[in-house]
């Protein structure tokens, strides 16, 4: 098989045993990636829907809460960071599978706890490993399908959105069908279970993401210093940036425009909704094309438009708005499958991402609050979506560099 041009990152350095390792276990690492997908966002969002219930039961001041929060974010900029020096320790599956045991042992004990404090530990235990599962599923996908790098990020980005929206939806019926809030949040923890029996049979083929021959290890710092490196961080973390703003305020801005909770709930559930058959599609177009510019622009493009109707008709046009502002939050599948192409190896993917990732997701932790000064200071929600509007301008700049084909391991020592 003909390699793929090294200046799109594909090409794959780690010799026949990959390959070998892939074939065998090809229908393993599928649903074991796409279970493992599933997985990567209920952690995070579950809570949210239930936190007033959580908040009464442990007499959860507004700080608390307000960390509770924010330990998402607090995980995916740490604990994300050193996930490729732990596969490198480790082993790249092995790995997947503790960060899968730790989100459902975290997620199980959090529901049946009488303590506040050690509901607040074992959330940070279920998003820390969400948070290192999440840095190192580019990696995977590297190392067992090289030459589907589009496909394979199509079909976990896809499962991901699953996972949001169903997490969004379903936990408040499940709460209220099943004796409350701790059977809701439970529910979550015997997913990620199911989801790590696949990984017990993987960690028998368990190789490195460094340990292909004649490569050497790619660092997090060393990212941290590459053009490419800071460029896909600055991307990321300005579309995380949006994202976030949108699912923790859109449904107060379209409350106060008029809509009832309930439909304000579900025009949120709408935006995310949107990326379910986009991430299948994106992805793939994406990781086609040489230069992927248009594809890039043509999504991000999606968000002033949005963010302009808004302001002019709040109300009446919310759920166009809302389908618009979801298709650029496909911004997210397409920054992933771009980490796939300007890596080379495996490490070097599982490097590009921690740093991408960790990087951004600090940036991105500023998105909400700002936005929340910005309409305590002036009483309304118009400035507030200007500045969102302003802010998604510097996405298509910056996708004007990541999108140009090259890799971080030609960026390196220079």
């Amino acid at each position: 098989m003909t390699a793929p041009q090294t200046t799109r990152g594909t090409t794959s350095t780690g010799g026949a045993g990959p390959r070998r390792t892939a074939a065998l276990a090809a229908p393993l690492l599928l649903v074991g990636v796409l279970l493992l997908s599933l997985n990567l966002r209920p952690a995070a969002v579950s809570v949210g829907p239930v936190l007033d219930e959580v908040r009464d039961a442990f007499g959860m001041s507004g700080a608390t809460a307000g960390l509770l929060t924010s330990l998402p974010v607090l995980a995916f900029a740490v604990f994300g960071a050193f996930a490729p020096t732990a596969a490198r320790a480790v082993g790249l599956h092995r790995v997947t599978l503790l960060a899968l045991l730790a989100v459902g042992g975290g997620l199980l004990g959090r529901a049946v706890t009488g303590s506040e404090t050690v509901f607040l530990g074992l959330s940070l235990l279920a998003v820390a490993g969400m948070a290192m599962a999440n840095v190192l599923l580019p990696s995977l996908v590297k190392l067992h399908f090289p030459d589907r790098i589009g496909a394979m990020t199509a079909a976990y980005t896809t499962a991901l959105a699953v996972g949001l929206t169903a997490s969004l939806a379903l936990t408040v019926p499940v709460a209220e069908a099943f004796g409350g809030w701790r059977t809701g949040l439970g529910l979550w923890a015997v997913l990620a279970l199911v989801a790590a029996l696949p990984w017990l049979g993987l960690v028998a083929h368990d190789r490195r993401p460094a340990g292909e021959p004649g490569t050497r290890a790619v660092r997090y710092a060393e990212v941290a210093r590459t053009p490419l490196g800071l460029a896909m961080a600055l991307f990321f973390g300005l579309q995380s940036l949006q994202a976030y703003a949108v699912f923790g305020w859109f449904a107060q801005l379209w409350r106060d425009s008029g809509w009832s909770p309930t439909a304000a709930g579900l025009l949120v559930a709408l935006v995310a909704a949107v990326s379910i058959p986009l991430s299948l599609w994106l992805p793939r177009l994406l990781a086609a094309r040489e230069n992927p510019l248009t594809v890039l622009l043509a999504v991000i493009a999606c968000y002033p438009v949005g963010y302009l109707g808004l302001l002019v008709a709040p109300y009446s046009l919310a759920p166009l708005w809302a389908v618009l502002v979801g298709t650029g939050c496909c911004t997210f599948p397409l920054i992933l499958t771009l980490v796939g192409l300007r890596a080379r190896t495996p490490g070097g993917t599982a490097a590009l991402s921690a740093f991408t990732q960790s990087a951004g997701y600090l940036l991105a932790a500023a998105g909400p609050f700002a936005i929340g000064v910005v309409h305590d200071a002036s009483g309304g929600w118009d400035l507030p979506v200007v500045v969102l509007l302003v802010l998604s301008l510097p996405l298509a700049l910056v996708a004007t560099y990541v999108a140009k084909p090259r890799a971080i391991e030609d960026q390196l020592h220079r």
